[in-house]
């Protein structure tokens, strides 16, 4: 201790004699009597690295002081509190950095999240001055007992590799980063789909402690981590994160109370793609149901409705495969293609009623027009018999009187008269002709069907505009 007491006197450690008889031991004597200054463990020897001042400054210095080099299991195998009655407090922080993708068909939501846990070790501190200033240091992570939190709606296992280090403060607080691809659970509402709003939970719970034992709570504010995911996700991706509440609660598990703390992700779809792919074909589909009002009623007019029909039945396939088999409410899209599809096949029954308006008409006008034309027919042979009895008659009393009396005059008059008769002939023929072309205007069930056609293109249109006006309004509420 003299040397020691010169060092605090100005004076040297040893004399020019003592330097020449014990110069191999100056670095020993040197460190030890700086540890028995500050207190350290004399496990410490000439090995260790030193600063000018004598203090320690190798990371394995501090593992050796913490005894943490030894394979000693003792750090994993339980909470690390110095009293058994100690709550270990663990800041949790998630942020959300991707929205991989949200299954509708399974009730599956899976993202890519960043995990942030941090806990009070009491076997872990050191004074970071009589280390060099090391505030921390990081060791493998099964060296170190670790929170066995859960994802209460994980549905698949990790198939990434777990972080493989840990951070220890001098202060005891130790730090654990993770990332996960997490599958879990979600209750997706597609009532809206495809202008729905999600909200899936993603909740962290111990496996084995009680609340009394290991606690849960947020590390900063929901403000904070909600700009901060915002920030990450930006606008990729086919949904929009729009913020991310947190909620800490205790529940009861199997007779024990638990400390839960629950991350809600609230999200909206990007809708623009399934209206170009899938609202507006049906629309266009719709629109061609209309332009068929302009065809003549036939054969054709039935077959193109057909198949806009079997055209509307595809797309509701194809809708089948996206959505659920169970849900709470009928979906708006359902409705919709449901709607636009009875309304086309009400179009479609009311052509073919039209259709066999007409040509029972047409079949009962046919055979009115045979039976006239027999009749006309019958007519004409009558009057040619007449005229051709009438043209003998007055051909012979034309002869019989030319021979008697040859007078011009008398013939004259009666060649006037024959010209009067033919006229008449002709008169006759032009009235019955004209009578045949009065038969042939629209009949009664003819015009029955046009009437009842323009009727129904009136209600027709109106309870499409009826229909599209409400189920767009329903669409764009704020509340399901």
């Amino acid at each position: 201790m003299s040397n020691y007491k010169k060092e605090q006197a100005g004076g040297s450690f040893f004399s020019s004699d003592s330097q020449e008889h014990h110069g191999d031991q100056q670095g020993n004597d040197e460190i030890t009597i700086g540890k028995k200054e500050r207190g350290i463990p004399s496990i410490y020897k000439s090995s260790q690295v030193v600063d000018y001042k004598g203090r320690v400054c190798s990371y394995e210095d501090v593992l050796n002081y913490l005894n943490l080099i030894k394979d000693d299991k003792k750090s994993i195998m339980s909470r690390p509190v110095k009293d058994h009655k100690i709550t270990t407090t663990i800041h949790l922080q998630m942020l959300i950095y991707a929205i991989l993708d949200v299954r509708e068909a399974d009730h599956t939501f899976i993202s890519y999240i960043w995990v942030y846990m941090q806990w009070k070790n009491d076997y872990t501190e050191w004074n970071p001055e009589e280390f060099c200033g090391i505030p921390y240091i990081v060791i493998p992570a099964e060296a170190l007992w670790k929170p066995d939190l859960m994802i209460e709606e994980m549905t698949e296992k990790d198939k990434a590799p777990p972080s493989p280090y840990i951070c220890i403060n001098a202060d005891g607080t130790v730090e654990l980063r993770n990332d996960l691809v997490v599958v879990s659970t979600c209750e997706i509402h597609i009532y809206k789909f495809p202008f729905d709003l999600q909200k899936c939970n993603i909740s962290f719970k111990s496996v084995m402690y009680s609340d009394d034992e290991l606690n849960i709570a947020e590390l900063e504010t929901k403000a904070m981590s909600g700009e901060w995911s915002s920030e990450a996700m930006g606008s990729r991706y086919e949904w929009m994160f729009i913020n991310q509440t947190i909620t800490s609660k205790t529940v009861n598990y199997f007779g024990f109370n638990q400390s839960v703390i629950v991350y809600t992700i609230t999200m909206k779809r990007k809708s623009a793609l399934y209206v170009a792919n899938f609202l507006l074909p049906i629309l266009f589909f719709l629109c061609l149901d209309f332009a068929s009002f302009l065809m003549s009623d036939g054969g054709d007019k039935v077959g193109f409705k057909v198949t806009v029909l079997l055209a509307v039945t595809v797309m509701q396939l194809i809708l089948n495969e996206i959505l659920p088999a169970t849900s709470n409410k009928i979906p708006l899209i359902v409705i919709y293609c449901i709607g636009i599809f009875g309304l086309m096949l009400f179009s479609l029954l009311e052509t073919i009623f039209v259709k066999y308006l007409k040509e029972k008409d047409s079949g009962s006008w046919h055979r009115n027009t045979d039976n006239d034309q027999r009749i006309y027919e019958d007519k004409e042979i009558h009057e040619v018999e007449i005229h051709e009895v009438i043209d003998d008659e007055m051909t012979d009393l034309t002869s019989s009187i030319y021979r008697e009396e040859g007078s011009s005059q008398l013939t004259e008059l009666l060649l006037a008269v024959e010209k009067i008769s033919r006229e008449l002939g002709v008169i006759k023929k032009t009235v019955l002709r004209s009578s045949n072309v009065e038969q042939e205007k629209p009949g009664c069930w003819t015009r029955v069907a046009n009437r009842l056609n323009k009727v129904f293109m009136v209600f027709y249109i109106s309870a499409v505009a009826a229909f599209l006006c409400t189920l767009f309004t329903l669409w764009v509420s704020e509340s399901d």
